[in-house]
């Protein structure tokens, strides 16, 4: 798990378990996407949440989940990076 921490403090991550975020303090979840099966039984990986674009049509909802991660990781997680 890959944590940001900000010039003010913030601490921001791609949400998982693998650490309990509650020792950094108060703690603010939101929805980065929406991966979602389309009518023809495809998916989509829908970035909207973060200003970002719908990923997708993927065969598998793997496929998506493992594209939105990518996308997190590169794009809204690598833009609160230090530079």
């Amino acid at each position: 798990m890959e944590l940001v921490i900000t010039a003010n403090g913030d601490v921001r991550c791609i949400y998982a378990e693998a650490v309990p975020l509650t020792v950094f303090g108060h703690v603010d979840i939101a929805r980065g996407s929406h991966v979602e099966p389309t009518s023809d039984g495809r998916w989509t990986a829908d970035l909207s949440p973060v200003d970002g674009p719908v990923l997708g049509p993927f065969a598998c909802r793997s496929e998506a989940l493992s594209a939105e991660h990518d996308w997190l990781t590169h794009h809204w997680l690598a833009a609160a990076a230090p530079s």
